[in-house]
């Protein structure tokens, strides 16, 4: 795709195309749609990238990068989100968080809207437990209406008290990475809603979260390129 100079910096990249849909890398600080500050967005740029009318299936966080399926036509775009909709789609996540969680894990905690476009752990943050390498809610603690959100994840490097980690979203509920590694004390390094973006080890250039690979049964397997997350840890 042809961008001016100050556009360079969030080229979109088309990793695969067929008759049902294209899969592309987003870049980060692109929003999918269009949001409060007004800056163009990816949906805006379709038209120069794909023929035809494209239909939203899922979608990343501004601050995300990685990769994002767009399907070609309606019916196609039913059975991604049936797809999506059902957990058939495998989603696999790069991020650099603060501290070691351990080598591998899975948070259990369920998440609601909070305020100012947050969301937040559907209970109290000293009701969390950790039994094993499984972080969850303690039995009997005051629990709020909530949605079921599960992450697992695999700790692949560590630099500088900073962790990289593979993460396996069971669910898809909005900003869920984010909030369940900020919940349990780890969150990821760049990011300014949640955690302590003031802190030295969670200061970083960019939110350090990329999609990179999702896998759609009956279609395939697709990375995205790490573009500017950092293989080698933020700072």
């Amino acid at each position: 795709m042809t961008t001016n100079a100050g556009e360079e910096a969030l080229a979109v990249d088309v990793l695969h195309s067929n008759a049902e849909l294209l899969v592309l890398n987003k870049p980060a600080g692109l929003s999918v749609l269009k949001d409060r500050s007004g800056a163009p967005c990816l949906w805006d740029r379709l038209p120069t990238i794909v023929d035809g009318k494209p239909y939203l299936v899922h979608r990343l966080d501004k601050p995300t990068s990685g990769v994002l399926i767009v399907a070609r036509s309606a019916p196609a775009q039913a059975r991604l989100t049936k797809a999506f909709q059902a957990r058939r789609v495998r989603k696999f996540y790069l991020a650099w968080v603060v501290g070691d969680p351990g080598a591998s894990g899975e948070i259990d905690l369920p998440l609601k809207k909070g305020r100012k476009n947050r969301f937040r752990v559907a209970g109290l943050r000293e009701d969390i437990s950790k039994t094993g390498n499984r972080w969850q809610l303690r039995p009997g603690s005051a629990f709020e209406d909530g949605h079921d959100s599960r992450t697992r994840f695999r700790r692949l490097a560590g630099r500088e008290s900073r962790s990289l980690l593979l993460l396996m979203p069971a669910t898809g509920r909005t900003h869920q990475l984010r909030v369940h590694l900020a919940w349990i004390g780890h969150p990821i390094v760049g990011d300014l809603l949640y955690g302590s973006p003031d802190s030295d080890f969670q200061a970083g250039d960019r939110l350090q979260l990329h999609a990179h690979r999702l896998v759609v049964p009956g279609q395939g397997s697709w990375s995205a390129p790490i573009g500017d997350f950092s293989p080698l840890g933020p700072g």
